[in-house]
């Protein structure tokens, strides 16, 4: 999985920098075919934001959070991120449980 951290208006850190690829490491934990990551922490006036796009197999996922502490947004960011991952896993377990299916026929005699 390869993450890219951007920042805007704000000065990345190695400590924000290991705490991001910390908690990405907890979505690979639940799909495995994450490929691309690209993170975007900006502040703005008192809000410091956190978004990120998320390249999975057949699909981007997006999130964002905002609050008023970057550690706190990273968190929030990683929670949506992670239920869109489960989700986006379940539909794609569900279609491939669904189409190899095979239907029976009952005959009345």
């Amino acid at each position: 999985m390869q993450i890219n951290i951007t920042g805007h208006h704000v000065e990345l850190t190695d400590a924000l920098r290991d705490y991001v690829h910390e908690k990405m490491a907890k979505l690979e934990r639940h799909f495995d075919h994450v490929t691309n990551v690209h993170v975007i922490l900006t502040i703005e006036k008192q809000n410091q934001k956190a978004e990120a796009t998320v390249h999975v197999s057949g699909q981007d996922l997006f999130a964002q959070s905002e609050t008023q502490d970057m550690y706190a947004s990273i968190d929030g960011l990683i929670d949506k991120l992670d239920r869109q991952i489960i989700k986006h896993k379940e539909k794609i377990s569900d279609h491939n449980q669904k189409s190899g299916g095979v239907k029976s026929m009952a005959i009345d005699a």
